[in-house]
């Protein structure tokens, strides 16, 4: 089924069952596919884009998700009503995202797994995401995350991996590391997709995609070097990583071989991953870039 952006009712909602191994069915050739990358709290520039291909009435068949990305990809693709989605977002604040580990900041602390609990976040998202998981979505939806023991890149959701619930398929697609510890399931331990690839255009382009939709949240170019050093060690690692990803990001979209590809670059430069006081700026952000981006295509 295609999502037209977002729908006025919420599909009814029963208790998630436990994830199972199976294989969903993925969302054919053809189409367009929408792909949204990792980012933090600047990835609910994404609720603004939905909005934005709702009032437009671009068809959505498929949606690629990492870290946030992944959050609102499972939203979306459930039928939340984007007014819905929106007052999610301005509702989040430190204590139900980042609620510090104080063990983390005591004598041998660096030897926790993380500087925030997971099971606050684990728990945000069960909040708000469909309880019955996978058989919410209306379209298919790919979310990517990465196995701490070989390194690959694991996918969950239509076509892949549903032996995860979502709720933890979410969060393993956005347990960044340092901050979160890792999703733990079967001996395996799983951390945030954008350690990989934040922006992962080619699954779109392997679902047989006509139309790819790439919406760029990431950070990137410059940072003022006092402020990250003034902000100490975690700042420094979030800084590197964010330089990794970045480098990424430009390169896929660099050499992307073809013309089917639509890049959105909202302009977020300058804000932090955990910016919860521009959250309202970010929704806003997200719908006027992507609308940009429709009419210049």
């Amino acid at each position: 089924m295609k999502g037209k952006g977002p729908e006025r009712g919420l599909p009814a909602r029963a208790p998630e069952p436990p994830g199972s191994v199976g294989e969903a069915s993925p969302g054919g050739g053809g189409g367009t596919w929408l792909v949204l990358g990792g980012g933090g709290l600047k990835g609910l520039a994404h609720v603004g884009v939905w909005e934005a291909l709702g009032d437009a009435g671009v068809e959505v068949d498929g949606i690629v998700g990492t870290s946030i990305g992944a959050l609102v990809a499972a939203l979306a693709a459930s039928g939340m009503p984007v007014n819905e989605m929106r007052a999610h977002a301005l509702a989040l604040d430190r204590a139900r995202v980042a609620r510090v580990n104080r063990r983390a900041v005591w004598i041998n602390g660096i030897r926790q797994p993380s500087l925030f609990h997971g099971e606050t976040l684990r728990s945000l998202y069960a909040s708000i995401l469909p309880r019955k998981g996978w058989g919410a979505l209306r379209i298919p939806v790919l979310m990517n995350a990465v196995d701490l023991a070989d390194a690959s890149t694991v996918w969950f959701g239509a076509g892949a991996r549903t032996d995860l619930s979502l709720t933890e398929a979410v969060y393993a697609s956005s347990a960044l590391p340092v901050f979160y510890p890792p999703q733990e399931a079967r001996g395996h331990a799983y951390v945030d997709g954008g350690i990989a690839d934040t922006l992962p255009i080619g699954k779109a382009a392997d679902q047989g995609a006509g139309r790819i939709i790439a919406v760029d949240v990431g950070s990137g170019g410059k940072a003022d070097v006092r402020e990250v050093l003034r902000g100490g060690m975690i700042a420094v690692h979030q800084r590197v990583v964010a330089m990794m990803m970045a480098e990424r990001r430009h390169a896929m979209v660099a050499d992307w071989p073809d013309t089917r590809l639509t890049y959105v670059r909202p302009q977020l430069a300058g804000y932090g991953t955990f910016d919860f006081e521009h959250i309202p700026y970010f929704l806003d952000e997200g719908r006027r870039a992507m609308r940009e981006a429709l009419v210049a295509s």
